[in-house]
């Protein structure tokens, strides 16, 4: 293990900067690189690491870490209880309309199936923005996620440490969850039952 600062961090692409203590050019490090059991980085932090080479051959910074003290209850951990509480209570509310019969299980099997790839999506354009691969479009993540995947994609932007912290995006993230949460509202109306039962048979026959 080495000794450096963090001379840069960039919040919002989640990457930065540690210049070497003994001296030497700054090593690049990942969020992902960085301890979960600590506050986020920020400038001018000291810091222990180990080198290392990425898949280009590149020197980085791996097992990057706080030499004292930022501990605490980090975003990432709340962000992670609420995903998990968010899960817990749409799953009790597409329990109970369906034991209601205010829903169909179809729609039940649409929230679990698009949570799944939500989850899936985010998880590999996670490994395409650290190897340099091709990236899904944001506006692919929002659209399963307006389609019933916020549970999943709220999962993996907490678990995953992917686009948790991008403002703009997490902005139009919930707007989806509000969104979906209003036509879930209105599907569980006798109105939203009538249709989606109309557009269940129609998908049927067809």
């Amino acid at each position: 293990m080495e000794n450096g600062i963090i001379s840069k961090w960039d919040e919002a692409k989640c990457f930065g900067f540690i210049t070497p203590q003994s001296g030497g050019k700054p090593l690049f490090f990942h969020i992902s690189a960085y301890s979960p059991a600590h506050n986020r980085p920020v400038g001018n932090l000291l810091v222990q690491y180990s080198p290392s080479t990425d898949q280009k051959g590149r020197i980085c910074a791996i097992n990057v870490s706080p030499i004292q003290g930022h501990k605490g209850l980090r975003r990432d951990s709340r962000q992670q209880i609420l995903s998990l509480i968010l899960l817990a209570l749409i799953s009790a509310v597409l329990l109970c309309l369906y034991l209601a019969k205010r829903i169909p299980l179809q729609l039940v099997y649409l929230y679990t199936a698009m949570s799944v790839a939500a989850f899936f999506l985010y998880a590999r354009d996670k490994k395409a923005a650290e190897w340099g691969g091709w990236r899904t479009p944001e506006n692919t993540l929002h659209v399963v996620a307006l389609l019933g995947g916020w549970p999943g994609a709220g999962l993996a932007q907490s678990f995953l440490r992917h686009k948790s912290s991008k403002h703009p995006f997490r902005i139009m993230y919930w707007i989806t969850v509000l969104i979906n949460c209003s036509a879930l509202y209105w599907l569980a109306s006798p109105e939203g039952r009538i249709w989606l039962k109309m557009l269940l048979k129609s998908y049927t026959i067809g």
